[in-house]
């Protein structure tokens, strides 16, 4: 019973993808053809364990499998390569049956130790994860699991442990009401142990899963190319190959698609939705963004330590205008950093008004000007993504609009911006010369957890991306795992978002509504909330 409340509780809200000026398959799926998935940066690795970004995550949504997987357009779960899981009365024990006859693209088999390998290496105390037959080594001189440490899964999980060559068993410390979830997401992908050990550090560019497509070759910062898996478990893909080809300029991007030479052009500048909206060669589908595009502060810099300054900011900077002219209407103004959409949303809450004259005063009464003098600076830094993103459609326009914003209120702005990869490395260790950066997020599963707890709470874990560290917050985090019933959760979750709302800790920018153009020879490629990539089922007419 308690396992099929909780799958009713995770199984999330269905966010229903709509077309516009699609035309229905006139025939049945046939095999075939290669997909040219146009996006605007490189994936910086493949290992999933240790990557946090979409770019890597797509291409690893066809590499590899996890135990449990999503159902289309929705974030509802289904057995993947576990057929089937059952949940102790006492929500502390997980036995995950494995799909067997599975095989890895390197021809080894999957199993049980493939999957203790696979999170066992990912875990502080590896003796905490048992093999049942094959003893493998761990992996030397691994990076840090980014979100398995930001999501606390070394304070969640026990142990690990392979009872036969299809079983496993996870033991909890705590109850951890999105665990199910969370073994739907990305960095829970089940690897090959022996492509691992075999590549080493080389791994994250020779990746090895048992998805529906395999690596052949990757052209660094061009092109990355998939081919067919014809002994997935879920029977072959439709296409021979996918290359994912790599053009920043969002423009250049949607030109590429409407000269043919690419099929499906991810995040276009707004204003070319509308154009292509009228070409009888293209479809464009949408769907509301489960995800949030935001602007937070480097907590741990004094400058930033006093509300009221923060609580300026918000109200220097005129997100409906941002909204209004960057995202040309294809997203709203934020109040709440889970979107309206997800289940535990606090409707009560209004955002901080566009007020100028508030966040002078704010200013003045906080000394921001003898604390930034204090600090060394005279102009602050504002890093800017230099990708589009689902939650932001152009880092530097932004940006510049913030810029503008901040000097109307007396505050000089630096803009900064460098590579995506080493943008992200370089955020996530609160580099000194940053005091304020773009961020956002999608969802991975779901769950209010996966904003709230993932984005904010720096008492959780430091890789967290914003170093917020307030203890009643902490505290609701905490509450919110343990407890299963959804109803409590949702006070929970209302009570933290009050808490953001009150301290400010980052500046809710906007919720986005998704919008991707592709040619009409594209067919059944679907929209996913939490952008997943998904195209196992996608075929070309």
């Amino acid at each position: 019973m308690l396992k099929k409340l909780l799958l009713l509780m995770l199984a999330a809200v269905t966010l229903t993808a709509y077309t516009l000026n699609a035309q229905p398959a006139e025939a049945a799926p046939k095999k075939g053809g290669t997909l040219v998935f146009a996006r605007g940066a490189d994936s910086p690795g493949l290992d999933p364990a240790y990557e946090t970004d979409g770019n890597s995550f797509m291409v690893c949504d066809n590499i590899y499998d996890a135990l449990v997987g999503f159902e289309p357009e929705s974030t509802a779960l289904t057995p993947s390569l576990a057929t089937s899981w059952d949940i102790s009365e006492d929500g502390m024990t997980y036995t995950f049956h494995l799909r067997e006859g599975v095989s890895f693209h390197d021809g080894t088999p999957f199993d049980a130790d493939a999957v203790v390998f696979s999170h066992g290496r990912q875990m502080k105390d590896k003796t905490r994860a048992k093999f049942f037959q094959k003893q493998w080594d761990w992996p030397v001189n691994a990076p840090a699991p980014e979100y398995w440490l930001s999501m606390e899964m070394d304070d969640i999980i026990e142990s690990i442990e392979a009872t036969d060559a299809y079983t496993v068993v996870y033991k909890l410390k705590r109850p951890e009401a999105p665990f199910i979830a969370n073994m739907a997401m990305d960095f829970a992908d089940i690897v090959s142990p022996t492509a691992v050990l075999k590549h080493g550090a080389d791994y994250i560019t020779n990746p090895v899963g048992t998805g529906p497509f395999k690596i052949t070759s990757w052209q660094k910062n061009d092109r990355i190319t998939l081919e067919r898996f014809d002994a997935h478990w879920n029977g072959a893909p439709y296409l021979d190959k996918v290359i994912f080809r790599v053009i920043p300029d969002n423009s250049v991007r949607f030109l590429e698609l409407m000269s043919g030479n690419v099929h499906i052009c991810q995040y276009p500048n707004p204003e070319d939705v509308e154009l292509a909206k009228s070409n009888p060669n293209l479809a464009v589908i949408t769907q509301p963004g489960m995800n949030v595009g935001y602007l937070s502060f480097n907590h741990t810099k004094e400058l930033w330590q006093d509300p009221r300054i923060r609580r300026a900011i918000a109200h220097a900077v005129n997100k409906q205008a941002i909204v209004d002219n960057i995202y040309y209407g294809m997203g709203v103004p934020a109040v709440n950093t889970i979107p309206p959409t997800l289940w535990g949303y606090n409707d009560e809450l209004t955002g901080h008004e566009y007020n100028p004259e508030k966040a002078r005063q704010l200013l003045k009464e906080a000394d921001f000007e003898g604390k930034l003098k204090a600090a060394g600076q005279d102009k602050i830094t504002l890093w800017c993504m230099p990708v589009a993103r689902p939650y932001n459609p152009s880092g530097m326009k932004v940006g510049e609009a913030i810029q503008a914003d901040l000097k109307a209120v007396g505050i000089n702005v630096e803009l900064v911006t460098m590579e995506w990869g080493t943008y992200l490395k370089k955020q996530r260790t609160q580099d000194p010369a940053m005091d304020l950066f773009q961020l956002g997020w999608t969802g991975d599963n779901g769950d209010p957890d996966n904003f709230l707890a993932i984005l904010l709470d720096g008492l959780a874990d430091p890789n967290v991306r914003t170093q917020w560290k307030n203890e009643e917050y902490h505290e609701l985090m905490v509450a919110g795992k343990r407890t299963t019933d959804q109803a409590k959760r949702a006070e929970i979750y209302k009570k933290a978002q009050a808490l953001i709302h009150q301290d400010v800790p980052m500046i809710n920018m906007a919720h986005s509504i998704v919008a991707q153009p592709q040619h009409k020879r594209v067919q059944d490629f679907k929209l996913h909330p939490t952008t997943s990539v998904y195209l196992h089922k996608v075929w070309m007419k």
